[in-house]
């Protein structure tokens, strides 16, 4: 349906894609994955609009028709003034409308030949849209995404997962020919995550899917795109076969290479011992003996496997340095007493709760009550239900990023105005988070979500805070970045308030929840938080069995990179067993 031959694209300072291929065929669900800052939005739109792109190679997408889009961010719309079902229904009334034009001006007019024509196109467009069904279609997509009771909701009135799903859905209920989506997983809590799992799973056409969703990743797709270091890797099936097979492939090729090593050494130390006694005995046979050695030696060389450098583009990710004295009692660093949030209308009252020195609390709840400007009106300390300890350093993660970043400012003059001295001292810093040399002269606004989100990490880490609020701090990063940041929270020694929808980064950081229930926030222990996810979206056994995959698949990936292929092979065959339990 789309396919790419050796296709090269990139900027005047980097090559994003160096003569990839792929393919991706019609009914296809296809995920396309990567570290931050390696191209795949880029891609996406490549794909979508060619005709904007200077590109080497060739691609093809004839007879794909329509390509629909949903992006990351999903601005509202300015009419908001109708109800989700209007909303939905809007593109089918206008095609409906057209089609009626047009047999309106039939009766006018002798000349039939080009409205006919037009008829026709308008007959096609119907029939592949399904649209004389649309509103058993729109209340079938609201089902299926756990919305049914929003449909007569005025679409202003959703939270902003709500709309997302929405944008999903719309999408999906025109049919085109394939549908690209970019991260729509951002920022949804748990249920809104649950419904856009389902509604990939049972759409019928081609999709292309950005995601980091370690969720997503596990229980949909089955096609696999990675990009990474300008080439694209391609495979059939679902993302746990694709890992396993990676890795497998890495540890045999690395076997292979050690073996052709050990040859080449053993034949080298024979050379050396024959050219060593050629110049002690002259001897033809010997002379023979050592120019075929010597040969030999060349072809291995030459044919020699080369042990793949496996790559974990993973950030070092550091929190600022704060000392713990445990024979202290620890200080309430935030205390919130009898806090209350209102618009047109009260979302959150009667809020309580502290922050203690060293405790990792996440606020949790469904998107729209509140959480993100609690938070916001805690960095910014002017309501008076908020007291923070003389003493507390107060750093802030926000999910705008352009309220912590100037996108305007290169990446050098960012970390300039944060108090990092010379460009050897940025580019330092800025080496452990995966940004080389040469990209630190870009405009921040030229970064991608991912890359952003790295930048307010790294200034956190120099602003030496004891006490981080953090909103959606996980949010566009890919994988292995989500997995950095979780260890550096998990070692950080302040204390963390943070704002997420990811249960993975939740229950591998925090040690108290705080769940927004009913109008106000309720604490609850970490084992009661989970025991209720637990209920709601996942079976018993299924985080320990995710999350001891990926300790298994960083423990295969850091042994190769030391070469260990033997240790790899071990820890693979535990990986086998558990994802076979999945």
């Amino acid at each position: 349906m789309i396919r790419a031959e050796n296709l090269s694209f990139g900027f005047a300072d980097k090559d994003l894609y160096h003569t990839i291929s792929f393919t991706l065929e019609a009914g296809r669900h296809c995920a396309l994955i990567g570290s931050n800052g390696t191209g795949k939005t880029t891609l996406a739109d490549l794909i979508r609009r060619p005709e904007n792109y200077l590109f080497d190679g060739t691609l093809e997408t004839e007879g794909v028709g329509r390509i629909g889009f949903v992006s990351q961010f999903a601005s509202r719309e300015k009419d908001q003034e109708v109800t989700v079902f209007q909303y939905l229904s809007g593109d089918f009334l206008r095609l409906q409308e057209a089609i009626d034009d047009v047999c309106a001006r039939m009766e006018e007019t002798e000349d039939l030949d080009a409205l006919l024509e037009e008829y026709q196109v308008l007959l096609d467009e119907s029939e592949s849209m399904d649209a004389d069904n649309y509103e058993t279609n729109i209340r079938r997509q609201l089902h299926l995404a756990e919305l049914t009771d929003k449909a007569d909701l005025e679409l202003s009135k959703l939270s902003g997962g709500e709309y997302k799903l929405i944008q999903v859905i719309r999408q999906m209920l025109l049919r085109p020919g394939l549908l690209v989506m970019d991260e729509p997983d951002v920022f949804l809590d748990f249920e809104n995550l649950n419904g856009l799992r389902d509604l990939v799973n049972a759409y019928e056409g081609t999709l292309l899917v950005i995601t980091h969703s370690r969720y997503l990743l596990a229980h949909c797709f089955d096609k696999i795109w990675h990009l990474e270091n300008a080439d694209l890797q391609e495979f059939d099936g679902n993302f746990r076969e694709y890992n396993l097979s990676l890795l497998q492939k890495k540890i045999d090729l690395q076997e292979a290479a050690a073996k052709d090593l050990g040859e080449i050494q053993r034949v080298t130390e024979l050379v050396e011992r024959l050219r060593d006694e050629a110049t002690k005995i002259v001897d033809p046979l010997k002379g023979r003996t050592l120019k075929g050695k010597v040969s030999y030696l060349e072809r291995l060389q030459a044919r020699q496997i080369k042990a793949p450098f496996v790559e974990i583009r993973q950030p070092e990710i550091t929190l600022p340095l704060v000392e713990r004295n445990e024979e202290e009692e620890p200080k309430v660093l935030l205390e919130v007493n009898d806090y209350s949030l209102a618009f047109s209308e009260k979302l959150l009252e009667n809020v309580s709760f502290t922050v203690s020195q060293h405790q990792k609390v996440a606020i949790v709840g469904p998107n729209g009550t509140g959480k993100t400007t609690l938070l916001r009106q805690l960095w910014q300390n002017e309501n008076p239900a908020i007291r923070f300890h003389p003493d507390a350093k107060v750093g802030f993660f926000s999910q705008l990023q352009e309220e912590r970043l100037n996108e305007n400012n290169s990446i050098y003059q960012e970390f300039y105005e944060a108090g990092v001295d010379t460009p050897a001292q940025v580019e330092a810093l800025l080496a452990r988070y995966c940004f080389d040399p040469d990209s630190l002269g870009k405009k921040i606004g030229q970064l991608s979500g991912g890359e952003k989100n790295l930048l307010q990490l790294a200034k956190l880490s120099i602003s030496g805070a004891d006490l981080l609020l953090l909103d959606e701090p996980s949010s566009h990063l890919d994988t292995y970045a989500q997995m950095a940041l979780e260890e550096a929270v998990a070692n950080y020694q302040g204390a963390v308030l943070m704002v997420s929808h990811d249960f993975y980064s939740i229950v591998n950081c925090a040690d108290a929840i705080l769940y927004v229930d009913n109008g106000t926030i309720r604490p609850m222990s970490g084992r009661a938080f989970r025991k209720m996810i637990y209920k709601r979206h996942f079976s018993r056994e299924y985080l320990e069995l995710e999350l001891k995959k990926s300790e298994l698949e960083t423990k295969v990936a850091r042994c190769l990179e030391a070469g260990d292929w033997e240790t790899a092979k071990v820890f693979f065959e535990a990986l086998a067993a558990v994802v076979e339990q999945m």
